[in-house]
């Protein structure tokens, strides 16, 4: 603003107020300082205006950069936040940099809520590191703490897969788990009730892992270095676990699905790529972002207290990595 008044010949002070469109200078002389403005390339600074009205308008959003799901989540919230007028500011968790530092970054940069993708940490430290700040998880419970919540129901999804492979005449259905990846317990729990539902209780078998695709194709690797026949279905915890175990069994020779099929959860982009053509389970994004970011605003505006638990049904999907048990 010194520059553009320096340039038209007034004072910083009557620049703001054309900037601020307040009364106070002519309509000659907010001609030149606009014009003065564009010839220098001037642009308002808006993070400084919402500061200086004690609000930033921004949400900071925690993902993983490496979970093709949570990428999936952060584009879904663009359009949701933007719609609300807000601007968003990321951090991501990687390997040398874990999700306390990401999620202190995030309140170093003013966020006004924080948007914290399948978070890992305790619930206890979440606790602490939020106080004070609108917070909500999304793909994550957490008890006693306030914050909202927004997930899907994994439970009846895992079951789903289970109906879905016994359907089609399988018996020995292995799981995959996530550890204590969010959403993991749950799916893995559903997987044990269903198949005992099914009277399929002595073909209960728990392979730990991890929602990442290495951790798939470790397990890929111990079911083909075993003397006995595979199984002939293994469902994963999530889409990149699922991914693991498909290259190497397909490396191996193994045909997918006519030896093993193969499902995943979560359906995020790349399930549905052609060379990939996973079956999975769906989770809506698009309404899981909507639904975190309005919980956000709600909280900001006063309209209520933290403590929102907002749950969103799942889908089958089915692909070319699932079929009938062969013959």
């Amino acid at each position: 603003m010194a520059d553009v008044a320096a340039k038209v010949g007034v004072s910083r002070a009557l620049v703001s107020l054309v900037f601020r469109d307040q009364p106070g200078a002519s309509p000659g002389t907010r001609e030149r300082v606009f014009k003065a403005a564009s010839d220098l390339g001037y642009r308002p600074d808006m993070a400084a205006r919402l500061l200086a009205r004690g609000r930033s308008k921004v949400l900071g959003i925690l993902f993983t950069a490496r979970n093709p799901y949570h990428v999936d989540l952060v584009e879904a919230i663009y359009p949701a936040a933007e719609e609300l007028g807000y601007d968003l500011v990321l951090s991501a968790a990687v390997p040398t940099r874990d999700e306390h530092k990401a999620i202190e970054a995030l309140i170093g940069h003013r966020s006004e809520a924080l948007l914290l993708c399948g978070p890992t940490i305790p619930d206890d430290e979440i606790a602490s590191i939020v106080e004070g700040i609108p917070t909500v998880l999304i793909g994550r419970g957490l008890r006693d703490c306030p914050v909202d919540i927004v997930t899907t129901y994994d439970r009846p999804g895992a079951r789903e897969v289970i109906d879905y492979l016994v359907g089609l005449g399988h018996k020995d259905i292995v799981h995959v788990d996530g550890g204590s990846r969010p959403g993991a317990p749950e799916r893995r729990r559903a997987y044990r009730d269903a198949m005992r539902g099914h009277g399929l209780g002595e073909h209960i078998r728990v392979l730990p892992g991890n929602h990442t695709e290495e951790a798939g194709a470790d397990a890929a690797r111990e079911l083909l270095a075993e003397t006995g026949p595979l199984p002939t279905a293994v469902f994963a915890s999530n889409d990149l676990a699922a991914i693991g175990l498909l290259d190497v069994f397909t490396r191996s020779g193994i045909n997918v699905p006519e030896q093993i099929s193969i499902v995943g959860y979560d359906d995020s982009h790349i399930a549905g790529l052609s060379h990939i053509d996973l079956t999975t389970v769906r989770q809506d994004v698009p309404k899981l972002a909507q639904l975190a970011v309005q919980a956000a605003d709600e909280q900001l505006r006063g309209v209520r207290e933290p403590g929102a638990y907002l749950r969103l049904e799942s889908k089958l999907v089915v692909r070319g990595t699932s079929g009938p048990p062969a013959t």
